[in-house]
């Protein structure tokens, strides 16, 4: 099965980042310039956070809050899990699913390498699939 750096490898390691004291606001107006469900929080250049849609519609949404004057450090999730390159997808879809994840970062040696969504693991094990799929057929054909 592949492993995290393959992911990596096919999407690229393109990582869109906020600072803590951007506005949410700023921080939405990210998320939808991208097209993407999830920011990692930076500081320093190392990981502090992770900003999604959720934290923003339970954490300002539902409490009535303003997203202009709430900073991404008030709602970000600061307890973020993280896989390294090296990890299996199927390492990633087990956390993911434990904790209910959809986006996981990368770090190799504290470094920030990219970003994984639920998505990229489903697209990866379904080209598993295929391609195991592809070679059994062909061992039956005898080919």
């Amino acid at each position: 099965m592949k492993t995290v750096a393959n992911i990596l490898a096919a999407k690229g390691s393109e990582i869109f980042e906020v600072a803590p004291g951007v506005s949410v606001y700023d921080a939405l107006q990210l998320l939808a310039e991208k097209n993407i469900g999830a920011l990692v929080v930076t500081e320093a250049g190392k990981l502090v956070g992770i900003i999604s849609e959720r934290d923003y519609a339970r954490k300002v949404v539902l409490v009535d809050r303003s997203s202009q004057d709430t900073l991404v450090s008030e709602i970000m999730s600061r307890d973020v899990e993280t896989v390294t390159p090296a990890a299996s997808i199927e390492e990633c879809l087990e956390l993911m699913t434990e904790r209910h994840i959809r986006h996981i970062p990368v770090l190799e040696d504290d470094d920030l390498v990219g970003v994984i969504s639920i998505g990229d693991v489903v697209k990866a094990v379904i080209a598993d699939l295929g391609a195991l799929v592809d070679q059994l057929d062909s061992y039956i054909r005898g080919g």
